[in-house]
């Protein structure tokens, strides 16, 4: 493992492996899935000295790739600012979220993080620095964004910024099933009653499942949101309110973190499989699938998101979702109670059985997922928007050093 300090560096280290005929995988936090920031008899390069904030303006922050999206917060936060997208688990890295998407409980509104960027600084596979932007090198601007890091290295990004809101209401709504959820679900999403929605079925102390609508208003301390209006109508069997500081909310799961640290849990293997549904067809897929799963599948801290959004505001090229102005993310997060290799091994396989069958019902991958993908399957996942990035990795990456994991080339 190598630790570069500067852009250059980075550059020396893909010039020198270029030579050598070696393979390079870029690192973050640490937090890729099955492997992908690994490269057998290569060079895993990681990027968590690369971590400075460089300046904030009123519209935007510019931000080196290893930071993460806690210090990013914490630094705008103090001028009043925040990304329009913050993943919910702030601990990763700004790099290794714009390598695949990263999606959180504002999507809905303002797309995809990869869609807040203004401007990237790369270091392509042969080892030259670009930077790029949609007027400047923007096929390679195109194919870096949610392009699993196959052409280049991002070294620092141009990122949009918001004016922050001081506080957040948050609802937790419950429901009996699957069914009584997702409609209420879809009549919060249609008349966009709040600015972040998302929901949850979660294991219960019985053997079955809680289904939860999670949403959350935010607002200033002069002008606190009407409960009685946001919740008018929504069928609900029992509701949790709490207020918390913008700050505080977005970091709230750091505290589960912090849980799971401490029996050991966190480093567990962790095979996710995370997807997208078509709108039109969600319920049914999601109630098939998990009438198929029980606690153990989860663990007693692991969770299934699903929740619906809008997709206008995703531009992303290479983040593909259903072609539905609705989809549904649909997420296993399981959280296992030991670090049982044969159980791990169980999971990785049933998520290949799970996402063959979401993809037959038109569901689409999110590349954060715990399961083996062919060359093969990555065409098909990218589908039109493929010879975007065959193209882009013959062209920047011609004898294909970067990131080997995902197995896409």
């Amino acid at each position: 493992m190598c630790k570069p300090a500067t852009s250059g560096e980075v550059v020396d280290i893909l010039r020198w492996a270029r030579e050598q005929g070696l393979k390079v995988a870029a690192r973050g936090q640490g937090h890729a899935t099955y492997g992908r920031a690994m490269a057998e008899d290569g060079i895993v390069m990681d990027l968590g000295a690369l971590a400075a904030i460089h300046r904030i303006e009123p519209d935007r922050v510019v931000v080196d790739a290893g930071a993460t999206w806690h210090d990013v917060l914490d630094t705008t936060l103090a001028k009043g600012l925040t990304p329009p997208v913050l993943t919910n688990y702030l601990g990763l890295s700004v790099g290794g979220t714009l390598a695949v998407g990263g999606i959180g409980g504002s999507s809905s509104r303002h797309g995809l993080q990869t869609d807040q960027v203004l401007e990237l600084d790369v270091v392509t596979g042969e080892g030259v620095e670009l930077t790029c932007s949609p007027t400047a090198h923007a096929e390679l601007f195109d194919a870096v964004r949610a392009g699993l890091s196959q052409c280049a290295i991002i070294t620092r990004a141009t990122l949009r910024l918001m004016r922050a809101p001081e506080r957040v209401r948050r609802y937790l709504l419950s429901y009996p099933d699957l069914a009584s959820l997702t409609a209420d679900q879809r009549r919060a999403l249609d008349e966009r009653r709040f600015d972040q929605l998302q929901g949850a079925v979660v294991p219960d102390s019985a053997g079955g499942w809680r289904y939860q609508l999670e949403a959350g208003v935010f607002y200033d301390n002069s002008t606190p949101p009407d409960d009685k209006v946001l919740l008018a109508g929504l069928a609900d069997k029992r509701e949790t309110v709490s207020d918390l500081g913008f700050g505080e909310d977005a970091n709230v799961f750091a505290k589960l973190e912090k849980l799971l640290r401490s029996n050991g849990q966190w480093f567990n293997p962790h095979p996710w499989l995370l997807t997208y549904l078509r709108g039109s067809n969600a319920l049914e897929v999601a109630s098939e699938v998990i009438a198929e799963l029980n606690s153990d599948d989860l663990g007693p801290f692991g969770r299934i998101t699903y929740y619906p959004m809008f997709k206008d505001a995703c531009r992303t090229p290479l983040l593909r979702l259903p072609d539905e102005r609705v989809v549904v993310p649909f997420n296993l997060i399981r959280i296992p109670v030991t670090a049982d290799k044969a159980n791990a091994d169980r999971q990785v396989v049933r998520n290949r059985t799970l996402y063959d069958r979401i993809r037959e019902a038109g569901g689409m991958l999110y590349p954060v997922s715990a399961l083996a993908m062919s060359s093969q399957d990555w065409a098909d996942h990218f589908g039109a928007r493929w010879p975007l990035l065959r193209e882009a990795r013959r062209r920047h990456d011609p004898d294909g050093i970067l990131t080997p994991g995902y197995d896409l080339f």
